[in-house]
């Protein structure tokens, strides 16, 4: 990434605000934005989805693997505003089973780039499908974005949700069903 170019994008930016950069901290708002970018909000494109997910052998009798919750952020690329929400991940092993830590971190090498959510969605399905190889996958995310809920229409309390399915969980709408019904319930409380 060009931060340099970034960062005098966002100059240009603040002056057709007519915002003028009187002060030394002001002056440094357009690299301080450009390296937020490049550093975190879009960093996903320094990432290799595939290279994040590392496996090892599955046992045999290995069943569905499903992991809720998992935060993520992501930028819209209509409006460059965030979403944010949690994806749940499922797939059912052929031969290779992945390493817990590694689903969350597909989910970010996806997200952390300019996404629509439903793009994000099938582009986590397909990386799961393409290197794990699986009997099945599905991921749902379940998202508030800003794009919604600070303009426009502005209903703040409004979520989307999309989901992909592949392979059995495609093909099987009770086995479908079975995984949406669990990827939505609630975990029990660890304190009483």
């Amino acid at each position: 990434m060009d931060r340099e170019l970034m960062a005098e994008g966002i100059r240009k930016f603040l002056d057709g605000l007519g915002h003028g950069f009187d002060g030394d901290d002001q002056a440094r708002t357009p690299p301080r934005v450009a390296r937020a970018w490049s550093e975190d909000l879009v960093a996903g494109y320094d990432v290799d989805p595939d290279r994040e997910l590392t496996w090892m052998p599955a046992p045999a009798e290995a069943g569905t693997v499903i992991v809720r919750g998992i935060s993520f952020a992501s930028m819209c690329v209509h409006h460059l505003l965030p979403f944010f929400g949690e994806a749940h991940v499922a797939y059912l092993p052929g031969e290779r089973l992945a390493g817990l830590s590694k689903l969350g971190r597909v989910v970010d090498a996806h997200g952390r780039r300019l996404q629509t959510q439903e793009h994000l969605t099938s582009d986590i399905a397909t990386t799961l499908e393409r290197v794990l190889k699986p009997r099945g996958v599905m991921v749902m995310l379940d998202a508030r974005h800003t794009c919604m809920t600070l303009r426009g229409v502005r209903k703040e309390q409004s979520r989307m949700v999309t989901t992909v399915a592949m392979g059995l969980y495609d093909r099987d709408v009770s086995a479908r069903a079975e995984l949406v019904a669990l990827m939505k319930q609630q975990g029990a409380s660890a304190t009483r």
